[in-house]
């Protein structure tokens, strides 16, 4: 690992300080520099595997931004991850097998690269390397927990004629994935991958999304697929300041292109809660379909976001996955010495969709706070206890994240 290249990334946007402070507002766009640095402790203990891992790792985004000009716009956005400290963890690269797996691997690299074009108000297409995130990211997303993002080398086109109504498109020929350019399956090159999605608000507090996502990836055949889909979500006021929430989503998926297996399965997800002084309660239901030889899977998504923190369920198993989760948590409001402060807990019930198998269960636990406007302390946990699947896992973080 090269530390000049991650010194010189602060350096980098000292360097484009005076430039932003120099633009006019006429006809040359403005240019704005940011930085971002993320230092993380994350603990692993997983029975199965010899040793502990203990992974302190640094992330540094250094970037720019320019203002509209004549309808262009764009933005360039370096990155490098660093670890302090020894190699007690598995990050995929580094050979380190008998640790559990922190994929969080060194690396200094482009992480975003982009130009948008905005012809008219209602339309912009944006071109280059660039974070996607659709939705809740269940099917797209930019993986932001992990120390590198996932990003994609696509064009976008994004149209809003008016108001409560917009369209999607994107097609994607590489894909950037967090284990880095280092590891065989750290960049899906050549990829064919297609993806529409339309949104409606019917009514004040909810949007109605279609969406469709067709992936042809030669470095992995066996994610090949079509999805069609359809979610519901929004909020209601239900008096005394309190809120109602819902969220309904049901998809299709079947084998697309070169996939070896057949298959058609289905996608469910159900979520209601509801918000009041601070209190959120929401109760759910996910089922990603399994027929016991494949499952629908969802190769692109934050998959850190569901199905536990733990991360046991990145990949659906054959036998398809059924989560039912409890999700509570409080933040601290105006009025509060602890305003910002947020307490997080959620259980999850991991079961089969053929075969009736018990999977496991998983605790997860989070404290967040904002010492300032620009730093954020977090310490997060997450138990999960294996019945019939995988193993028992401890994970344990500590970050602390500021932005400039």
């Amino acid at each position: 690992m090269n530390q000049a290249k991650i010194l010189a990334l602060p350096l980098i946007a000292a360097m484009l300080s005076p430039v932003a402070a120099s633009a006019e507002d006429g006809d040359a766009p403005s240019i704005t520099p940011y930085a971002e640095i993320r230092y993380r402790l994350e603990l692993v203990d997983q029975d199965g595997i010899a040793e502990e891992a203990t992974a302190s790792t640094l992330r540094i985004k250094v970037g720019f931004k320019t203002s509209e000009w004549k309808g262009l716009s764009a933005l360039v956005e370096g990155e490098a991850i660093a670890r302090l400290g020894p190699k007690d963890y598995n990050d995929t690269v580094n050979g380190r097998t008998a640790y559990p797996v922190v994929a969080d691997p060194t690396d200094v690299l482009l992480n975003q690269a982009w130009v948008k074009f905005r012809p008219v108000e209602q339309l912009a297409v944006t071109g280059g390397r660039q974070v996607v995130n659709f939705d809740n990211q269940r099917w797209v997303g930019s993986v932001g927990w992990r120390q590198n993002d996932q990003t994609f080398d696509a064009v976008r086109a994004t149209f809003v004629p008016v108001k409560g109504f917009s369209a999607d498109y994107i097609y994607s020929w590489r894909v950037n994935r967090i284990f880095g350019p280092d590891s065989p399956q750290g960049i899906w090159r050549d990829t064919n991958i297609h993806g529409a999605r339309v949104e409606l608000a019917p009514v004040k507090g909810a949007t109605l999304t279609a969406y469709g996502y067709w992936l042809d990836i030669p470095a992995a055949a066996t994610s090949n697929s079509k999805t069609l889909g359809i979610r519901f979500a929004g909020s209601q006021p239900i008096g005394g300041g309190a809120k109602l929430l819902y969220a309904a989503e049901y998809a299709s998926q079947s084998d697309y292109e070169a996939n070896p297996a057949d298959f058609n399965l289905d996608y469910v997800a159900i979520e209601p809660g509801i918000t009041a002084k601070g209190l959120t309660a929401k109760l759910g239901y996910e089922r990603l379909e399994g027929n016991g030889t494949v499952a629908l899977q969802t190769p692109l998504a934050t998959g850190h976001a569901f199905n536990g923190w733990a991360d046991v369920f990145l990949s659906t198993p054959a036998n398809g996955l059924r989560d039912i989760y409890g999700d509570v948590s409080y933040k601290f409001g105006e009025g509060s010495v602890f305003k910002g402060l947020l307490l997080r807990a959620v259980y999850h019930d991991f079961r089969s969709t053929t075969g009736s198998v018990d999977y496991g269960s998983e605790w997860n636990a989070l404290v967040a706070y904002p010492v300032s406007k620009k730093i954020n302390l977090s310490v997060k946990f997450a138990r999960y206890n294996a019945d019939s699947f995988a193993t028992d896992r401890t994970k344990a973080w500590f970050s602390v994240e500021s932005k400039f």
